[in-house]
């Protein structure tokens, strides 16, 4: 496993819409190639920040081939192709194959609470339509409703292509188990990624990272470097402003697409519904957020 490949920031990247709601790949281009000039590792994309689950196969497509157009062999890609069914995710593996992406990854399936070896052969049967791409576990029990198992994780690893787990659960015991495994494990959580990383995290994978991938870079260099006291300090003004950005009425996801307006990077639309668009008094929220971030880069980065 080329573990360097994956260590790093890999920002989840944002669905991109139009004036009218439809998927844009002239925002999806401007949002990968402002994310690529910040700095970061890679991209996490046709995730719970894509709003995945709301896209059609097309959406998700036509996504990912605005990626790798600005992306290819200048980022390390990994790419959820998770649907609710077997076949749309195999569709959506063998697309991102031919893009040449770095992996795919996928959630288990949702609303029924498969057995693990239901599970496994969910996984195995998309890694298959993609046979020679890294596949990555997407474990996000409190979205997902189940929750990924050392048995599971076991089973999984008899096939050669599985690499890895995006551990979006909140136990940081977690990452210890799964790396105990033998696998490449990125933090999800992005309040705690320092914790994340002290139990062996490779990387993170964030959903906030595109709002200010400043710090999350910051918080990766401090801890690599040894420098924990300065790491928890950036951490500590991550999370206050991860704080606030729940605080609005309307979508984290709307609020961030928002606040990266605000602080002068792309128009990428509101977001899809159901999912709720900002609410009367979310943009003083916003702008607030925007400034917080412009005085914690300011003052760490």
């Amino acid at each position: 496993m080329d573990i360097k490949k994956y260590r790093g920031i890999f920002p989840a990247l944002y669905a991109c819409y139009d004036e009218d709601g439809k998927v844009s790949p002239d925002r999806v281009k401007k949002l990968t190639q402002y994310l690529m000039d910040k700095g970061v590792q890679g991209l996490y994309v046709g995730g719970s920040s894509g709003e995945c689950i709301y896209q059609s196969k097309e959406d998700r497509k036509k996504t990912l081939e605005a990626v790798m157009e600005i992306a290819k062999d200048k980022l390390v890609i990994i790419a959820h192709v998770a649907c609710n069914n077997t076949e749309d995710s195999q569709e959506l593996a063998t697309h991102a194959e031919k893009l040449g992406v770095d992996a795919i990854a996928s959630i288990p399936p949702i609303y029924f609470h498969l057995p693990d070896h239901a599970i496994a052969k969910y996984w195995n049967d998309i890694s298959a339509a993609a046979p020679n791409t890294d596949f990555i576990i997407y474990n996000i029990p409190q979205l997902a409703g189940v929750s990924l198992t050392i048995n599971l994780l076991r089973e999984m690893k008899k096939n050669p292509r599985v690499i890895g787990v995006k551990n979006s659960s909140m136990p940081v015991q977690d990452i210890q188990l799964f790396r105990d495994e033998g696998v490449i494990v990125f933090n999800g959580p992005d309040e705690q990624l320092i914790s994340g990383l002290a139990m062996g995290a490779a990387g993170g994978i964030g959903g906030t990272y595109g709002a200010m991938p400043e710090l999350y870079l910051k918080i990766f260099d401090l801890f690599s470097q040894g420098k924990m006291e300065e790491a928890r300090e950036v951490q500590n003004e991550a999370c206050r402003i991860i704080y606030k950005m729940c605080s609005t009425h309307g979508n984290m996801y709307a609020a961030i697409k928002e606040i990266i307006r605000l602080q002068g990077g792309p128009d990428v639309g509101g977001v899809k519904a159901p999912l709720a668009e900002l609410a009367e008094g979310d943009r003083a929220i916003c702008k607030e957020i925007a400034d917080m971030i412009a005085e914690a880069v300011k003052k760490y980065c």
